[in-house]
């Protein structure tokens, strides 16, 4: 009997990226605007795409949605469809890749619904830690779950607030969670930034012809052409209303820290993912207050300083490759500080990368991981042949794409293949919005952190990553505490429940 033909993840040995909100205010384009801006947020999910305009007829306000599975291309691919049903001044969008939840339709972001205080829409980047301990208190309640999404918890709790006001409503369900939440909402009467009291995602606000966007990361407002105004603070609810508009000041508010949930009261609680710089947001955004492209560059230049390879002929040429896209800067970094440090270094494209297989191809073979490589990849002979080539990435998970990866590289014909990593090896899974594996799954814990042994492993003739210390030391002078590295030391910031990593993998 055949085997049954399979679907294999060419993107399966990275962390996955979490999801991407945007949203518009005071624009007649407001939906095609959260299009273009989900565009340059599709590196944040690339399961399914979505936006909710509103608009009125006379003085009831209309909510309407247009969602589905695929990239925004694939979603939005014929504006005759959605642009007459997605109407109106005001929108927000998502872009999504399940952290928690199953992946149907069902699950679809931005989240709607109508009651006792109007309409309201949300979509959410992160994951809540708290989401079981709020979704069995609520359906203890009588709350009915239309889905299996920790943001659905969010609109519940809105919906069964007693306060009289829909943003005081709004705020107290907020100072109900824990974890990772960025928010754009969208109610009857204003559109709604909010971000968690650590900041463990960016979200940022921005400006085009006098309204107002929400995105998150800056890129987005790049393309549409706004400007950027600034971050959307740690424990900030920003919203933009026909006030905000007039003034050109949207009105800010800060989350209550509920003692049951922060021990500690503090007025700074940050703990910025230091993910989103190493691999997740775009190197042309800006976030946390500092360009992506320059940190990345300073990792590499970092990894130079604490693990060259220096060959023994000192004037013997060393070539240093990216694995594309995400580690190009910190490869070039790399190369740029090993001449400065008297190596003769250059940076080379030494791998190819096919833009054109989509998210997923079909293989009914036994050796799909290695297609799926050779897929993705191809290496320049001509580059790599007879010489000592270093390669720069910026994470190692599991290791399998890593291992086939310096199998092709090995069929170029190089001297010496070295691998340099731009961050610690990864320990531990997160609860914070990424898809880590389980910790049995990931290599620095399969092989108990002997990096010579995940070296031998993969096939390369050394292996370094940045130490801990090394990675922290390279960020300007933010304070080291501000930044969430739990994936790397297993220090969580927030109380977690270790079984949400199984079932997030089961789901």
């Amino acid at each position: 009997m055949n085997e049954p033909v399979r679907r294999f993840a060419i993107e399966n040995d990275k962390p996955k990226c979490f999801c991407g909100v945007t949203g518009a205010y005071g624009s007649d384009e407001a939906a095609l605007l959260n299009y273009y801006m989900l565009h340059a947020l599709q590196h944040r999910g690339q399961e399914s795409a979505g936006v909710i305009s509103r608009d009125f007829d006379g003085d009831v306000a209309h909510f309407h949605r247009y969602k589905g599975e695929g990239l925004v291309t694939e979603v939005f691919s014929n504006f005759e469809d959605w642009g007459g049903i997605l109407k109106g001044d005001a929108a927000i969008g998502h872009n999504r890749y399940s952290t928690t939840g199953s992946k149907t339709r069902r699950n679809i972001q931005p989240f709607k619904v109508k009651y006792h205080a109007g309409n309201i829409a949300v979509a959410h980047n992160g994951n809540l830690t708290n989401e079981r301990e709020l979704r069995d208190r609520l359906e203890h309640e009588g709350a009915i779950f239309q889905t299996t999404s920790d943001t659905e918890a969010i609109l519940h709790l809105v919906a069964r607030s007693k306060a009289s006001q829909q943003i005081d409503q709004i705020v107290e369900a907020l100072s109900q969670l824990q974890g990772a939440y960025c928010l754009t909402l969208l109610t009857d009467d204003a559109m709604i930034a909010a971000r968690d009291p650590y900041g463990f995602r960016p979200l940022s606000i921005g400006e085009k012809d006098g309204a107002f966007l929400a995105a998150s990361e800056t890129c987005a407002f790049d393309l549409v052409g706004a400007e950027y105004l600034r971050d959307v603070e740690p424990g900030e609810v920003v919203v933009f209303d026909r006030e905000a508009l007039e003034t050109g000041e949207p009105k800010s508010i800060r989350l209550p820290l509920n003692p049951d949930l922060f021990r500690e009261r503090k007025t700074d609680l940050k703990k910025h993912c230091i993910f989103e710089f190493i691999y997740f947001s775009r190197p042309d955004s800006a976030i946390f207050g500092h360009n992506v492209d320059k940190i990345r560059r300073r990792l590499g230049k970092t990894l130079a300083e604490k693990h060259p390879v220096t060959p023994k002929d000192k004037d013997e040429r060393v070539i240093v490759i990216s694995v594309p896209d995400s580690s190009n800067t910190a490869a070039l970094g790399y190369a740029h500080r090993m001449r400065k440090q008297g190596v003769n270094a250059r940076f080379e494209i030494g791998l190819i990368r096919s833009h054109y297989i989509g998210r997923t191809f079909i293989e009914p073979g036994q050796d799909r991981r290695e297609m799926a490589v050779r897929i993705k990849f191809n290496t320049v002979k001509g580059v790599l042949k007879d010489k000592i080539v270093v390669v720069v990435d910026d994470s190692i998970v599991r290791g399998t794409t890593s291992r086939f990866l310096m199998k092709l590289l090995r069929e170029a014909e190089p001297k010496e293949v070295h691998m340099r990593v731009s961050s610690p090896p990864i320990t531990h899974p997160c609860f914070y919005g990424m898809d880590f594996p389980s910790r049995e799954e990931l290599i620095a814990n399969k092989m108990g952190q002997n990096v010579d042994k995940i070296g031998e492993y993969i096939g390369v003739d050394s292996l370094a990553y940045l130490t801990h210390e090394e990675m922290l030391e390279a960020l300007y002078d933010d304070d080291p505490t501000h930044f969430c590295t739990a994936c790397f030391s297993g220090e969580y910031p927030t109380e977690i429940d270790f079984t949400m990593t199984k079932e997030r993998n089961e789901g």
